[in-house]
């Protein structure tokens, strides 16, 4: 068996509904997989299924999230030595560990390169510094990330299918596939 790691773009349902995670987690057994755990409330997903590309693993589990709960969220997934690799790589890891709310990283589906980074600079304001690793952006917020205009430039349109996690969810997830 080999460990994963689904992160949900989304588990906002419409006006006051969310995924709850006892849903999410029976899910995943359904599908097969074993062991399905979730990390805090917001559609982080570790589970665990014979020998498949982390891509072959996304159209499924989107599908059977569409079925349950109605709706289409995009679900990027990760093998359990890639997310290794990617907590691993932070290249923000002593701001991360001062403060962990101010390292951000969205994983995509499809890595970018560096050329992604030029029209995103311009952005930045407030000390704001981003790095491209492994195709993943990393981001550190020294201000409140929630304020950053930043954010509102790193979109789907812009730079395809990816979601956000802080760097305590990060270590989360990385500690989580070693128990």
């Amino acid at each position: 068996m080999n460990s994963y790691v689904a992160l949900l773009y989304s588990i906002v349902l419409g006006p006051g509904r969310r995924v709850v995670m006892a849903d999410l987690k029976k899910m995943a057994e359904e599908l097969g997989y074993n062991a399905p755990r979730t990390l805090v409330a917001t559609g982080n997903l570790v589970f665990a299924t014979g020998q498949m590309s982390a891509r072959d693993l996304e159209s499924p589990l989107e599908e059977a999230f569409s079925r349950t709960f109605g709706r289409h969220v995009d679900i990027i997934v990760r093998s359990g030595a890639g997310w290794q690799t990617l907590a691993a790589s932070n290249p923000f890891h002593d701001e991360g560990e001062a403060d962990a709310t101010q390292v951000h990283v969205r994983v995509m589906r499809d890595p970018l390169d560096e050329t992604a980074l030029d029209g995103l600079r311009r952005y930045c304001t407030a000390g704001e510094r981003l790095a491209i690793v492994n195709g993943d952006i990393w981001i550190h917020f020294p201000g409140k990330a929630s304020e950053s205009k930043l954010l509102g430039a790193i979109t789907t349109k812009r730079l395809g299918i990816g979601t956000f996690r802080n760097w305590n969810t990060v270590k989360g997830l990385a500690e989580m596939l070693r128990s």
